[in-house]
């Protein structure tokens, strides 16, 4: 029986399973006809044996059979491959779209979400977790036909030739299931947990990975070290328990199963040699034959399945987790419309009663926060280092979901953000300015480059704007990566900028240009700045405060 948490990971990998149902059904299908072939093939086996050996037919006379026989053969072995390839196509369809899903999660959680949690841990649910999805669709599913197709096919044949022997194959098949169903509950657990410190391993590497300067700085490699091999440690144990419960279901199923082919080997064997009498009829040795291949055949099906019955286990712990990103993330924004051009007369963002708190936060940042912005209104956003200034441009930015009240964008705003940690990725810079607008031409982008002062260092780099940088802006100072940020927002063309720091680590000559590009770029726009620099304050029309988890302009609220 599943638990209230089971069940939903059930639902949701029957669910995931839709975009492949199809091959997932072709898989199925080649697997019961490949596996229903396997009572002509014994069939004919027993009779050459039989035509052989009791009735000393002449090799010619066995021509017909081996050529059935092998015929068999090799349309069982084309069932199994087409039902491999449909099976390995299914499982491709599934983790594209799982991978798909998980980054429309992430997207529609928001950076600040992102932010909160561990990349590595993220990192791992797109990969491993998604790679443990693999032996429940590509094997699992697929079996599940086998498992009532092919043993059914088999007993009818048996129950036809030999009634003792079906009986005993009726009898011992359902402690098969029952005894997987038992070992399933501890399985799917201990998967769980597997899983579990897996994801805090990756999350741990990760971030020991991007502190590795300091952690050489601070002379910590070996307390590090020793972190990272207690939850490698962790690891091994958590999987070297998800093993012995795997071992333990396939010993248990191979007891059963030898068991039962062994007491249908004697019964056949001392009924045909005479000293065993529970037939009407006399038993041949085509017949004794039939039944023996035809034995172990019965309970493959099952071992198959136990096999990826903890593949199913692993899938279901490895859901939980995947679930966490996938859930739908709560509204952002509420917008009047779904697109047309603003109207001037009306704000471009109206936030009412509204209350900011980062997710997992025990306390509001802001409160109470009642605002209107308005084309050619320039804000300047002052307050000490955490007072909430960044955080609200993250709320009003669509980043960060409001705790209470409303926030509404005009219908077709255009927004242009330039965050305090402005990322940059691993490419060119002229790759890192497109991600604004990926069509914009050369001069746009040069245009916008010139505007923002990312020309005046980038004229000094090896190839201009189609330099190389690392992940993150590696190669750039603080300031040049402003920059660059400042001129995706440029490039963009927004309606409403929100600026945080823009001008931040650059000197005054520099700084003056820039607050000259905002300026000269913000006529008939909207401008929200967070700053502490008085130059970048005396650039704009206003001044509102944040302190106290109020916003206050110079005469009270804005």
């Amino acid at each position: 029986m599943d638990t209230p948490t089971g069940a939903t990971a059930k639902a949701r990998l029957l669910a995931l399973g839709a975009v492949a149902r199809a091959p997932l059904r072709a898989a199925a299908a080649l697997g019961v006809i490949g596996g229903v072939l396997v009572v002509p093939q014994a069939a004919l086996i027993a009779l050459c044996l039989q035509r052989a050996f009791v009735e000393a037919a002449p090799p010619a006379a066995l021509l017909p059979l081996l050529g059935a026989l092998l015929a068999t053969l090799l349309l069982r072995a084309g069932m199994a491959w087409a039902g491999r390839r449909f099976a390995d196509r299914a499982v491709e369809r599934i983790r594209v779209d799982v991978r798909a899903r998980i980054a429309r999660g992430l997207v529609a959680r928001g950076p600040v979400w992102v932010r909160a949690q561990q990349s590595g841990a993220l990192a791992e649910r797109m990969g491993a977790h998604v790679d443990a999805l693999e032996g429940y669709f590509g094997g699992f599913v697929p079996l599940r036909a086998d498992v009532v197709g092919v043993p059914l096919a088999i007993l009818l044949a048996v129950f036809f030739v030999d009634r003792t022997v079906g009986l005993v194959l009726l009898l011992t098949m359902p402690l098969v299931p029952v005894f997987m169903m038992l070992v399933g509950w501890g399985a799917q657990a201990a998967s769980q947990r597997q899983l579990q410190a897996l994801t805090r391993m990756g999350g741990h590497f990760a971030d020991r990975l991007r502190g590795l300067g300091l952690i050489r700085l601070y002379g910590r490699g070996a307390s590090e070290l020793h972190g990272i091999r207690a939850a490698a440690e962790e690891l091994r144990v958590r999987s070297l328990r998800v093993l012995r419960i795997a071992f333990l279901s396939s010993a248990v199923l191979e007891f059963f199963a030898s068991l039962s082919v062994a007491m249908i080997a004697l019964y056949l064997g001392l009924t045909y040699l005479g000293m065993l009498d529970l037939r009407t009829a006399p038993l041949t040795l085509g017949m004794g034959v039939f039944c023996l291949l035809l034995a172990p055949e019965f309970y493959a099906p099952l071992r198959r399945l136990a096999t990826h019955y903890h593949d199913r286990a692993a899938a279901l712990a490895a859901m939980d987790e995947i679930a966490l990103v996938l859930d739908d993330a709560p509204p952002v924004v509420a917008s009047d419309a779904d697109g047309g051009t603003p109207i001037a007369a009306t704000p471009l963002v109206s936030v009412r009663d509204a209350t900011l708190r980062h997710p997992a936060a025990a306390r509001d940042v802001l409160s109470d926060l009642t605002l209107d912005l308005h084309r050619e209104q320039h804000v300047a956003l002052v307050g000490a280092s955490g007072d909430g200034k960044s955080t609200l441009l993250e709320a009003l930015a669509g980043w960060l979901p409001l705790h209470a009240g409303t926030l509404r964008h005009a219908p077709g705003l255009r927004i242009g953000y330039a965050p305090q940690r402005p990322f940059l990725f691993a490419g060119s810079l002229r790759d890192n300015l497109r991600m604004a607008k990926p069509d914009a031409r050369d001069a746009e982008l040069e245009q916008a480059a010139e505007a923002a002062q990312v020309l005046r260092f980038a004229s000094r780099l090896p190839e201009g704007l189609d330099t190389v940088i690392g992940e993150r802006g590696f190669g750039l100072s603080g300031g040049e990566a402003r920059r660059v940020a400042l001129a995706r927002v440029f490039l963009r063309d927004p309606d409403l900028l929100l600026l945080d720091e823009p001008t931040a680590f650059l000197d005054p000559d520099t700084e003056a240009a820039v607050l000259q590009a905002i300026r000269t770029f913000a006529r008939g726009r909207c401008v929200l700045m967070a700053t502490h620099s008085p130059a970048a304050q005396a650039a704009m029309m206003q001044v509102w405060h944040v302190h106290d988890g109020r916003v206050r302009t110079q005469g009270g609220m804005p």
